[in-house]
């Protein structure tokens, strides 16, 4: 199993802790835009284990309120198709060389899954929010996994995946709504890391004496 670009650490000699390892896994994590993810791709072997990393995400009542979808190569030219529909759809007068760039993107990156999650499956105590939670929570993991294994990776969106030809194609029941494509494969040419938000940025304090909550600032 090819385990390349495992996470770097101070002192190879030192058997990192657990909770090193995890840090360094998260922090080297960046998305690496789809045209950029060439072959090779994760192996079987390497899937499962990004599958499995997955079915570890929280899962309130066990719902599983999410699947991925794979896309491979040979049924691109049908998501190149709903690409390129969805454009004209949604703008008459698009170039042919707009709808060709459209459709370009079905072919980007070896691996492309998309993720659908379910509002309707199971509990319906369950909200959506929480569902989306979830499927958030397994691709997180999905993408760390892909990191350990020496892969580069995105999140795509866009106005095609609430098309009506792109639920058709990946046959999304009524209750199910498409999040987001993934794509990863070895990475052709990275960013230089960008600067991460720090605590102070995104938690406060809520104050015991009824005062406005105020910024939490770690050691």
């Amino acid at each position: 199993m090819d385990m390349r670009a495992a996470p770097s650490l101070e002192s190879p000699l030192v058997e990192p802790a657990p909770a090193t390892l995890a840090a360094a896994l998260m922090q080297s994590r960046q998305t690496i835009l789809p045209k950029r993810l060439v072959a090779p791709g994760p192996d079987a072997e390497q899937l499962g284990m990004i599958f499995h990393a997955a079915a570890t995400a929280p899962d309130h009542g066990q719902l599983l309120p999410w699947r991925f979808v794979l896309v491979p190569q040979a049924a691109r030219g049908r998501l190149a198709d709903v690409f390129g529909a969805a454009l004209i759809a949604r703008d008459a007068q698009a170039t042919p060389e707009q709808v060709a760039q459209a459709c370009e993107k079905a072919y980007r990156s070896p691996l492309l899954l998309l993720v659908v999650v379910d509002g309707q499956r199971g509990d319906a105590e369950i909200d959506l929010p929480e569902r989306i939670v979830s499927a958030g929570c397994a691709v997180q993991n999905l993408l760390l996994m892909a990191t350990a294994l020496g892969f580069g990776s995105a999140l795509t969106s866009g106005k095609a995946l609430k098309s009506t030809g792109l639920r058709a194609l990946f046959g999304l029941a009524e209750g199910e709504q498409a999040l987001c494509f993934v794509s990863i494969g070895t990475a052709q040419s990275r960013k230089p890391a960008r600067l991460r938000p720090t605590p102070p940025d995104f938690v406060t304090r809520l104050c015991a004496d009824g005062a406005a909550p105020d910024s939490f600032h770690p050691p």
